[in-house]
């Protein structure tokens, strides 16, 4: 009897190549770090990344970003290893995305898609679901050309348009109506997050704020013995989400926030301002930074910049330096120091403390959330920081702290 064929249903994961190009006045070593987060947020959508291409250029080429001859170059290894799909580090124009996808002949992503899909597979509210067809609606506005390049347009003049034309313009205005009811839907889920801030009374609000994937969510869970989704993946948390906390006889509320990171699109920002409320409205906020990875200076920076965005870099922040348990002593940008013959030292993680208190005039706290190490320290510095402003806001409150 012959044994009955055994088929392998599992889907299989998609196979990509990154696509990075270095300008003049970039280092091939930031862009090679670059290119490192882009191959983590593919592995984040369920993606195995196969190859890298890197091109140096004076600036992207008009038709094809990267220049026809490292597209041919792109082309080969794609067809030789029947890759699925090619991600872009920077966004492409619609005649950029429209030209390449008709010369490689399969999907074509760029690093906005690329998070857009990622935050379409995290968003779980209403809100977050709503926020994210908004982004993805204004991304595909200016690209619907792409989809119709199957139909020949006519040329000329006064009654010789085309049937794509035309059935583009449809779409355009079926996306730009759908765009205006998610606007509205947007407005009044908004409401009714305003009148539940409003009517969370007069505690002092606290927001996790830091660079995507350096464990706000478990730091939250640790302050507030709460069950917050966390796992190491890009944008792990997508919705807000607060909790009331209790340090010794004071209850504050403690808000996780959406990761933020580099080159995040400018629209994306714009659709998740209103999960962002929680951000602007805070009364202080936890900068968590990841001190074990290489580029965390450049993540403070990009966290800055999207906060001076939502209007929010003049609060009170307590930067919190998390999983110093993985530091291995990187090189100081301030203060690198050397070693013999002039070799650069990596700095330890007490002469970085000491270098970055000398230079920032705020509170900052070194801990590992994973090991809970330094938690108290942190617990004490978060209570005298909220104790303060208590004090100052309700003078005659009758609670004793």
């Amino acid at each position: 009897m012959a044994k009955p064929e055994i088929f392998d249903t599992a889907i299989q994961p998609e196979t990509a190549v990154l696509v990075g190009i270095i300008l003049p006045q970039d280092s091939e070593e930031k862009e090679r770090e670059y290119l490192e987060e882009l191959a983590f947020l593919v592995d984040t959508a369920g993606g195995i990344v196969k190859e890298v291409f890197i091109q140096k250029l004076n600036h992207p080429d008009r038709a094809t970003f990267v220049g026809s001859g490292k597209l041919d170059e792109i082309k080969a290894y794609v067809e030789a290893e029947e890759i699925d799909i090619v991600v872009f580090d920077d966004e492409l124009s619609p005649s950029q995305l429209r030209n390449i996808e008709r010369e490689l002949k399969v999907k074509i992503l760029d690093r906005s898609n690329l998070i857009l899909d990622i935050f379409a597979r995290r968003a779980k509210t209403a809100q977050a679901k709503t926020q994210v067809e908004l982004a993805q609606l204004q991304y595909l506005l200016p690209r619907l050309t792409r989809m119709w390049t199957h139909l020949e347009r006519q040329r000329g003049g006064i009654g010789m348009r085309g049937p794509g034309e035309s059935q583009i313009e449809s779409d355009r205005r079926m996306i730009l109506n759908k765009i205006a009811l998610l606007k509205e839907r947007l407005k009044a889920i908004d409401k009714q997050a305003e009148t539940q801030r409003k009517n969370r009374g007069q505690l002092i609000r606290v927001a996790l704020v830091g660079y995507t994937n350096v464990g706000k969510s478990t730091i939250m869970n640790l302050i507030s013995k709460s069950d917050v989704f966390a796992e190491n993946k890009l944008f792990a948390t997508l919705d807000t989400t607060v909790r009331k906390v209790v340090i010794e006889n004071l209850p504050f509320l403690l808000s996780d926030t959406v990761g933020f990171i580099r080159k995040l699109p400018h629209h994306l920002v714009e659709c998740f301002k209103s999960t962002l409320d929680e951000v602007r409205e805070a009364d202080v906020l936890l900068h968590v930074v990841d001190i074990s990875h290489p580029s965390f200076e450049d993540h403070i920076r990009a966290v800055n910049e999207t906060l001076k965005e939502l209007g929010a870099l003049d609060k009170p922040v307590i930067t919190v330096f998390n999983k110093i348990d993985a530091y291995r002593g990187h090189q100081d940008e301030h203060d690198p120091g050397t070693g013999e013959e002039g070799e650069v030292r990596p700095v330890t993680l007490a002469e970085f403390k000491k270098s970055w208190m000398a230079r920032h005039n705020s509170p900052a706290v070194f801990i590992s959330a994973t090991d809970k190490t330094n938690v108290d320290e942190f617990r004490k510095r978060l209570y005298e920081t909220v104790v303060d402003m208590h004090t100052k806001r309700y003078p005659y409150d009758n609670l004793l702290y």
